[in-house]
This record gives structure tokens, C-alpha cells and sequence, in this order.
């Protein structure tokens, strides 16, 4: 039966992955060493677990397998390794693997708190302490601000308010509301447009296409940089990538009737069949 041995070096935030020589293999302090052998009778490989792991790092291992089963190019012909396959690994671990296993370590740290009879104090989570650096970092426009309507003791959930001052949309008011999750920046703050819009990239229910908040979000941007990728909407919405396919077509079409709909849905009132509340 075929093995394939994988070491997950443990460096900062995001692991490394590499493959490593069955007879080089060994157990380290920063590391961990996993072996993957093929079973013919399932598509779950086995998994065995050198004697010396937590449980907490067992259901790390366990997480992997799912996703090495549902990637069956890991298992490739012969014994070489998926390089492309490592790097999808890692990319997974971090944005998925890491954010469940942190929610349960949270979790437990909070049911051991409690039992000792005490109140429960309130602990700064990484992503709030991320977040009270992001936002004394902030260097917006004036055409921007920020406001936290739920008072200070909730950081975590605001509101960006956007007033383009150049192109279609031009003296119009446009209100968004971000939720940060606690592991922020390793997940993309949730944002929705609270203003109801006529624009190719923000549909009707508040919905936003940007780039950076789906698959190019990476822990290195901050809040900053999506507000300046939301004003950049305003000034120059595109086409090519809609949500609201309707107003892209017209965009793309018909450029002059795009900017007379812009004008009519911000100055309140229908376009098509659909009402726009007053927002110039």
C-alpha cells in the first residue's frame, strides 16, 4: 500500500507544506508529521496519528482528510507530490481549517472561564485588537466617514458612509454596513450596501461585487483599503463583473441612459419597476 508523508511546519499564522522522505521522516517540536496511506475500499484515507498528539490536533488531521478526499489528484499516480494540490491545502487550511478550530478553542476558553463561578470578563478577540488598528490607521477622503451606530462597546459592526464627488453618481449619499468577524483580517468583513442603488456591481438587496471582500481578500488589507475599493465603484462602476445585470447592459449599451437612471433612482422614484428612495 502506497504512503504518502506530509509535514505541516507551523510558522506564524500560515503553515508551510512540503513532502518529506519516509526514512527522513521524524517527529519535531514545530512540526507535525502525518501519514496518509491509501485505502482502496475508501475514498476517506487513513490516518495515522503519532501517539504523542492532543485531541485538539487529531481534529486538526481529521479536517485535512476531508479535504484530501475530495481532492483525489493529491493521490496521483506513482508517488509524486501535488505541488499545486499543497498550495490549495494551505490556502484551506488557513481560510477554513484555522477559522473553525479557532471559534472551538474560543469556545472552550469561555466555558473554562465560567466554571469557575466567576462573571464572565470580556476579552479582546485578535480580530478586535486588528480592527482598533485598522481604524486609528484610517486615511479617508472627505468624500468618506465611518460611524459606529451601536456605540463603542461594538467595534465590530459600523457604518461607512460614501459621497462620490466625481462621475455618475455624483452628490448622492450611500451608506454601508460592515460586520467583522473576531478572526478578522484571516476572514474579509461582510459588507452590504444599506442604500438602495441602481449600479452594475451592488444589487437590490444590498449586495456588493468587489474583489477584494470574495477571492482576492488576504489578512494584509485593512478596512482602508475597502472603503477606497467602494468609492472606486462609484466613480468608475463596471460592467463586465455585474450583479445587477439590467443596469450593466445599460452601462454597457447605452451610457446616456445609464446616467439619466442613475439620476432618477437617487433623486427618488422608479426605474423600470423598481423604486428607488430619495438618496441625493
Amino acid at each position: 500500500m502506497e504512503v504518502i508523508w506530509v509535514t505541516i511546519i507551523q510558522g506564524g499564522y500560515k503553515p508551510y507544506f512540503q513532502k518529506v522522505d519516509l526514512l527522513s521522516a521524524s517527529f519535531r517540536v514545530d512540526s507535525l508529521t502525518i501519514c496518509f496511506d491509501k485505502n482502496p475500499l475508501s475514498e476517506i484515507p487513513n490516518i495515522i496519528f503519532p501517539p504523542f498528539l492532543s485531541p485538539f490536533k487529531r481534529l486538526l488531521i481529521q479536517q485535512i482528510a476531508i479535504l484530501v478526499a475530495f481532492r483525489k489528484q493529491f493521490f496521483s499516480s506513482g508517488s509524486d507530490f501535488d505541488e499545486s494540490f499543497c498550495e490549495y491545502l494551505s490556502a484551506n487550511f488557513e481560510i477554513g481549517i484555522m477559522i473553525k478550530l479557532f471559534k472551538v478553542k474560543e469556545k472552550q476558553r469561555e466555558l473554562a472561564e465560567n466554571s469557575n463561578g466567576k462573571p464572565p470578563v470580556k476579552k479582546q478577540s485578535a480580530g478586535e485588537l486588528r480592527l482598533h488598528k485598522d481604524i486609528s490607521e484610517l486615511n479617508l477622503p472627505k468624500t468618506c466617514n465611518i460611524s459606529f451606530p451601536n456605540g463603542k462597546d461594538d467595534l465590530m459592526n459600523f457604518e461607512v458612509t460614501i459621497r462620490p464627488d466625481d462621475g455618475y453618481y455624483l452628490g448622492g449619499t450611500f451608506t454601508f454596513t460592515f460586520q467583522i468577524s473576531s478572526i478578522y483580517p484571516h476572514e474579509a468583513p461582510k459588507v452590504k450596501c444599506k442604500t438602495k442603488v441602481y449600479h452594475p456591481n451592488i444589487d437590490l438587496d444590498g449586495n456588493v461585487c468587489l474583489n477584494i471582500l470574495r477571492e482576492d481578500w488576504k489578512p494584509v488589507l485593512n478596512i482602508n483599503t475597502i472603503i477606497y475599493g467602494l468609492y472606486h465603484l462609484f466613480t468608475e462602476p463596471n460592467h463586465e463583473d455585474p450583479l445587477n445585470r439590467e443596469a450593466a447592459a445599460v452601462l454597457r449599451d447605452n451610457p446616456k441612459m445609464f446616467e439619466s437612471n442613475v439620476r432618477r433612482a437617487m433623486a427618488g422614484g422608479y426605474v423600470g419597476q423598481t423604486f428607488f428612495t430619495r438618496c441625493i
